[in-house]
């Protein structure tokens, strides 16, 4: 087969989450073990760092990719979903996995696919884990697809555990409470292996304190070790500085990731750091400041909080659920209040959403005061165009729609003023469809 062969092969006869939903969702790790199994185990090959949450942990992964392969180290990166690229989800020291070793895999396992019939996340995590132990990586970083407790990368003990925060998405599947959230990513937490909690709520703190002692895992709260101050926004680096408050000392950082919530972020992969060093993988002051100056060059992370143009500005970000908007709406606060936009810009809200997210708690955050362009991705699970409008009017939530989010992005460029604000959000999917060479430096 060809790479384009092989992709839509494993798009068709694989269930895929991002495209159908839930029902490609296995409720156990039965199919990951035998995969792995057939390749000889390979997630016991190589040390790993495995972080979950409900937002935040793509950012943390690739901050941490950033700083571990710029202090030498040469490190896996495994990721979901992907934007444009499948090979996206699997890199090493930030270049993806060649086309030719997907192929290879896919033809070399089709009997064994046969046999257990596993869900695209589940092939495409065991090829993660084959291609990092033949590569013989000095350690991988490992993102959960969704959840934790039955994730299907939850196969792997690594050397840190790492949660981001909780919040509320894929209700349907993971719970209705936080605290039923908080228990299925609680889920990665491994006997005698230390943990980093990287935001937490009281309900969810007990949650993760109880599952922490059981296990024995030594429990680190990133948001008490470290304190952010002097959050300044200047050109494409969000500058801050952050005092260790066990030791009082405060250094300042650079990040190309601006966006405000990246600063907490920042704390979890500082907690992160001084575990990674006791554990054998010291990382130098030089190497921790450039990694985190330089994370999309080095790791190729896109789609947070991304300035793809100005005049007017056009930002895209792939805040998908009740947390996420929040975060983003805290942003747009934060840049006025800063002085890096002024009162009288319009924002403008392109947006397009999936049918399994909770519509009402996103859709009555919104500002009723924003221009709105709705649209769809292309893939099974998308609201569309014209029902995302309509469900949206309830909510006094008014604007066009478009059947494509490059054709919304157009007319909010020719409807904006110079200075006013687009925001394309809602899915990382609508994102992934964004053709940036249609924007940039227009």
């Amino acid at each position: 087969m060809t790479y384009q062969q092989t992709i839509d092969y494993l798009y068709k006869h694989l269930p895929m989450f991002s495209r159908v939903g839930s029902i490609a969702y296995k409720e156990d790790l039965h199919n990951t073990i035998a995969l792995c199994k057939a390749l000889g185990d390979p997630q016991n090959a190589f040390k790993s760092i495995h972080i979950a949450g409900t937002n935040g942990k793509g950012s943390t992964s690739h901050m941490l990719a950033a700083i571990l392969q710029e202090a030498g180290y040469k490190t896996g990166l495994y990721t979901s979903p992907h934007l444009k690229d499948f090979r996206e989800r699997i890199r090493i020291n930030g270049e993806m996995i060649p086309e030719q070793v997907v192929t290879a895999f896919v033809e070399r396992m089709e009997s064994i696919i046969r046999s257990v019939e596993p869900s695209f996340f589940e092939l495409t995590v065991a090829m993660a884990f084959d291609y990092f132990a033949k590569e013989a990586v000095d350690i991988a970083v490992i993102e959960t697809g969704l959840g934790g407790r039955l994730d299907s990368t939850n196969v792997i003990t690594p050397i840190l555990s790492v949660i981001t925060n909780i919040g509320y998405d894929h209700m349907n599947i993971l719970g209705n409470t936080l605290e039923a959230i908080a228990s299925e990513k609680a889920g990665i937490i491994k006997p005698g292996i230390p943990v980093v909690i990287g935001e937490y709520l009281p309900q969810t703190k007990k949650i993760f304190l109880s599952k922490a002692a059981d296990m024995h895992a030594p429990i680190h709260f990133a948001s008490e070790e470290f304190r952010v101050s002097h959050i300044h926004p200047s050109g494409n680096l969000l500058t801050c500085d952050v005092t260790d408050t066990g030791n009082g000392i405060t250094e300042t950082f650079r990040l190309d990731l601006t966006g405000l919530y990246q600063v907490k972020n920042l704390c979890t992969v500082l907690s992160a750091e001084g575990i990674l060093a006791e554990k054998g993988f010291p990382i130098r002051g030089a190497a921790e400041k450039k990694g985190l100056q330089e994370v999309k060059q080095l790791t190729g992370l896109y789609g947070r909080w991304d300035l793809v143009r100005e005049k007017p500005y056009l930002i895209l970000d792939v805040a998908h659920n009740e947390d996420g908007i929040k975060q983003v709406l805290d942003q747009v606060r934060f840049m006025h209040d800063a002085g890096t936009i002024n009162t009288s810009r319009q924002i403008h809200l392109v947006i397009g959403m999936v049918r399994d997210k909770d519509l009402s708690k996103i859709l009555s955050l919104l500002p009723a005061s924003a221009n709105y362009y709705f649209t769809h991705a292309h893939i099974p699970r998308a609201l569309t165009h014209l029902e995302l409008k309509d469900k949206a009017a309830a909510y006094g939530l008014k604007g066009e729609s478009f059947t494509d989010v490059n054709l919304a992005i157009k007319h909010a460029i020719r409807s904006a003023a110079p200075n006013d604000l687009i925001i394309v959000c809602g899915s990382v999917f609508v994102v992934g469809e964004v053709d940036t060479t249609l924007f940039t430096g227009v």
